[in-house]
């Protein structure tokens, strides 16, 4: 005679225990050593009365909490092995949740809420649309697909709830108080599906204090203090049929998971938070004008400053005789400005009529020494700079094209920089200043040379080399802000800038280069130049800043508000990544409308500049970095509220208000 094995249980607990607090918080023991074993197709009732622990067995049997201690297994697999993702997949696949209060999304309709769990699965939207209304239609809710959660009965709430613990399968139905908020009817109907489920071989485990509803059971587990202290057994209704199969989770995770294209995810991402900012229209028009103004701000202030620098490049005269100023320019057609290469500076070099070729970066720089902290204009050219501009030293040397050349972090003072950096320190050679992040050696002091024409004072200077300032202070520098040409001689001006222009123009095959040859010294333009690029600046720091708290302070508003359908999309199978996407998703897509209507605005007001005679050129790398960092402002700043909704604990999301 052969004697058939017993089946392994689906679900299977040892001596598990549940405690909470600890540290500088009491410790309470809800559960107390709970064994219990569930078979595939079981219709169980756990009874009890509010507070012995059924509630939180039922949070470690669906995989939303885990025990202190004991063992659960799940289909013969250890649960305390599985990493997050792992146990979101069992969330989505093997079990549905039925909550006394039903739990469903108010912002979405019927049909959306039963559509949950299928997203997280990686249903295509018409598949998971077409099940959920089957599901719907099903439990006798055709009529009211589209309705939302605040125009549902309790008892079509319920069944709501039940549809969606089906849409993915739902092989173990997890059902807490399920009858606890409705009325005598509606409970009958809600106990009857779970009877029809359960003799279509779903598993089921009902929760509930009410004794004449676990009766309609087939068995009756009943936990007091923590601990259950009565069990009826095993007992099969007539007729059921096979039991439904769960999967390995180890098998499915071999198998590659859940397959999901990421667009799909993002698409749905980006229709939740949509639907958010449509609902809250006035917080989200606030939100929105921060970064409306900074980024238009940005753009018009982006293209004065540019309309200022090539003024000033036209306009530019030597600071002496012989000097001439090379910059790029726009050509009649549009599009980007020329650049002035190294190659183009070799090759000008190496012209009969030019001297010197000297590039030169220089802005106003933070330079700090000690306690002093200035904005100073940090010039960085080559070691001909005092032979350039016929300035001599006055202590100390002036660095050297090999010092140049290896990137030699040196520095020379200007004569009233020397006083505010070492105003007790009448020989500062080897000292150190900070400017921008970098240290820099003291090597020299220039002598007194004053401001001409009221323009930029250059004993408030300091001068480091070209190659050091490009790779430790101006990194983004990929040209000079402008060149510096001194000719041979006096007499050979003419001919070297007509040299240079033929040689440019032979080299780019289009005149998108300016060559300035004026005797004045035009530093008033320069100086509009440089206060124009400070005001860049703080207004690129301050949209961003009050963008970026705008941000924050929606998404951690959002965040609070929507804690409880956080803890709806993780019972349902979202994983941690997801909350995360989602999260950032409306993030971005706040600063991404934000972004495009400060371009927009931008635009408009830099048409008017121009119609009203302000020198304005747009550039193309202001718009896209103006545009790029208010996205990046959504990602930056909306990171920390979404980490936090993603880190959310499901079984205090799920009992928020």
């Amino acid at each position: 005679m052969n004697v058939v094995a017993p089946a392994a249980p689906l679900i299977e607990l040892t001596d598990v225990r549940r405690r909470y607090g600890g540290g500088d918080q009491p410790e309470v023991e809800v559960l107390r050593g709970v064994s219990l074993s569930i078979h595939a197709g079981e219709f169980v009732a756990i009874v009890g009365a509010s507070g012995s622990g059924k509630s939180t067995l039922m949070n470690l049997l669906g995989c939303l909490d885990r025990p202190t201690s004991g063992r659960y297994r799940f289909n013969g697999e250890d649960v305390a092995g599985f990493d997050a993702d792992q146990l979101a997949w069992l969330r989505r696949e093997a079990f549905g949740f039925v909550f006394q209060g039903y739990h469903l999304i108010a912002a979405e309709s019927a049909r959306e809420n039963v559509e949950v769990p299928a997203i997280y699965a990686g249903l295509s939207r018409q598949d998971r649309a077409e099940r959920a209304t089957a599901l719907l239609a099903r439990l006798g809710l055709a009529d009211k697909l589209e309705n939302r959660p605040s125009q549902l009965s309790g008892g079509q709430q319920q069944r709501v709830s039940i549809a969606r613990a089906l849409m993915n399968g739902g092989r173990i139905i997890l059902a807490d108080e399920p009858t606890g908020a409705l009325d005598t009817k509606s409970g009958t109907e809600v106990m009857a599906l779970l009877n029809e489920l359960a003799d279509a071989g779903h598993t089921i485990v009902l929760i509930t204090h009410d004794r004449e509803v676990a009766a309609q059971a087939r068995r009756v587990i009943e936990i007091r203090d923590g601990q259950i202290v009565a069990d009826s057994g095993r007992r099969e209704a007539g007729g059921q049929a096979q039991p439904a199969a769960v999967p390995s989770v180890h098998a499915a995770a071999g198998e590659g998971g859940v397959r999901r294209a990421l667009w799909a995810e993002l698409a749905e991402a980006a229709r939740s938070a949509w639907r958010g900012m449509r609902m809250n229209r006035a917080r989200t028009g606030l939100t929105l004008l921060g970064i409306v103004i900074g980024v238009a701000s940005v753009i018009v202030m982006m293209g004065v400053g540019e309309g200022a620098k090539q003024r000033v490049v036209d306009q530019m005269g030597a600071m002496g005789t012989t000097i001439m100023y090379l910059g790029g320019a726009h050509v009649g057609s549009g599009g980007p400005p020329g650049e002035i290469t190294d190659g183009d500076l070799e090759a000008i070099a190496a012209l009969p009529e030019i001297g010197y070729v000297m590039p030169v970066i220089g802005d106003p720089t933070p330079v700090r020494q000690g306690n002093v902290e200035r904005q100073v204009y940090v010039f960085a050219a080559s070691e001909d700079m005092p032979a350039v501009h016929h300035w001599k030293v006055a202590q100390g040397r002036y660095y050297t094209e090999a010092e140049d050349r290896d990137l030699a972090a040196l520095v020379v003072l200007g004569h009233k920089a020397h006083q505010q950096f070492f105003p007790d320190t009448p020989n500062p050679l080897g000292r150190i200043l900070l400017i921008g992040n970098a240290p820099f050696e003291v090597v020299g002091v220039m002598a007194e040379r004053g401001a001409d024409s009221g323009a930029q004072n250059y004993d408030d200077m300091v001068f480091i080399p070209y190659q050091a300032g490009r790779a430790r202070v101006y990194r983004v520098q990929t040209q000079p802000d402008y060149t510096v040409i001194s000719a041979a001689s006096v007499e050979q001006v003419q001919a070297a800038e007509k040299a240079m222009h033929a040689l440019l123009l032979a080299r780019h095959g289009r005149e998108d280069f300016r060559i300035g040859n004026a005797a004045a010294k035009l530093q008033a333009e320069a100086q509009t130049r440089n206060t124009m690029t400070m005001m860049l600046g703080l207004i690129a720091a301050v949209s961003l800043v009050v963008g970026g708290i705008g941000v924050m302070n929606v998404m951690l508003m959002t965040v609070r508000e929507r804690t409880r359908e956080i803890g709806i999309r993780i019972a349902t199978g979202a994983r941690q990544r997801d909350i995360l996407r989602q999260f950032l998703t409306e993030a971005v897509l706040v600063t991404l409308v934000g972004g495009l209507a400060g371009l927009a605005i931008g635009l408009a007001v830099g048409a008017v500049l121009i119609a009203s005679g302000v020198p304005v050129i747009f550039s193309l790398t202001a718009m896209g970095g103006a545009f790029a960092c208010s996205v990046a402002t959504g990602l930056v700043f909306g990171y920390m509220p979404a980490r936090r909704a993603a880190g959310l604990d499901p079984v205090v999301a799920l009992a928020s208000e």
